[in-house]
């Protein structure tokens, strides 16, 4: 006689033994910290061009909005994938996020065509990551002791 295993049990055995240690959630973390990493050592690396960056949104004084950028760009990331107040770091992450969306990809001011259509698709890719990163700062929040 054969028996049949239902995969309702076996699919979240297996998802829960790929997903479910350490591993993954720091590959993950380190997923949704990636852009941050790579923007703010850029930033760091190429600060005259950090300065030009902050100069093209309209942000002033330039180097101050540089150097804030990019200690929340490594800070927050830092506190992330460390574990070190990441909810605190992935809501600075989420508002920034928001924030820099609503000053640079404002598509809903560009004429029709193919730059407003990258323009939108960017604005809502940008959302999606900030509510990642909420939910990041939620998930920290209900896993913390209650004091």
């Amino acid at each position: 006689m054969h028996r049949h295993i239902s995969t309702d049990r076996v699919r979240p055995a297996v998802a829960r033994a790929l997903l479910g240690g350490k591993t993954a959630r720091l590959v993950a973390y380190l997923g949704l910290c990636a852009a941050y990493i790579q923007g703010g050592l850029v930033k760091l690396t190429d600060f005259p061009g950090a300065i030009g960056e902050m100069t093209h949104f309209g942000l002033s004084p330039a180097p101050l909005f540089a150097v804030l950028v990019i200690a929340l760009e490594l800070g927050a990331s830092l506190m992330i994938l460390c574990g070190w107040l990441r909810w605190l770091g992935a809501l600075g992450l989420a508002g920034f996020t928001l924030l820099a969306t609503l000053i640079a990809l404002r598509f809903w001011n560009m004429p029709a065509g193919p730059e407003r259509f990258m323009a939108a698709n960017s604005f809502f890719e940008h959302l999606g990551l900030a509510a990642g990163l909420l939910l990041v700062a939620w998930l920290d929040m209900q896993q913390a002791p209650a004091s």
